[in-house]
């Protein structure tokens, strides 16, 4: 199975449920992928240590799992791409719905 993971909030709670949806699915031998779109963008910023989203984030992409990120949305707020928040564009989002045989939207 293939799941999509889409991520469209800052809010820190929620991005790291996301995460961890997505190392569970990893853990499971499922091909996972994360887009980040809208204030999804800001979720490194977001990171607490209560929810801590950047270590979540590192651990999906240590396992395999790929993220990609709105290159307009990142643009939008003045940041630069990361390694946890790399530039994508909407051609890598339609081809991760296409491609998905599952999408989850948080």
């Amino acid at each position: 199975m293939k799941l999509g993971i889409v991520i469209s909030t800052n809010d820190a709670e929620t991005v790291w449920n996301a995460f961890r949806l997505g190392n569970f699915s990893r853990k499971e031998g499922t091909e996972t992928k994360v887009f980040l779109v809208g204030k999804g963008v800001e979720y490194e910023k977001a990171s607490c240590e209560k929810f801590n989203t950047v270590g979540e984030a590192g651990k999906f992409i240590s396992s395999g799992g790929v993220i990609l990120a709105c290159g307009t949305c990142i643009k939008a707020r003045n940041q630069e791409g990361t390694n946890l928040c790399p530039i994508s564009s909407m051609k890598d989002l339609y081809v991760l719905i296409a491609e998905s045989d599952k999408i989850v939207s948080f």
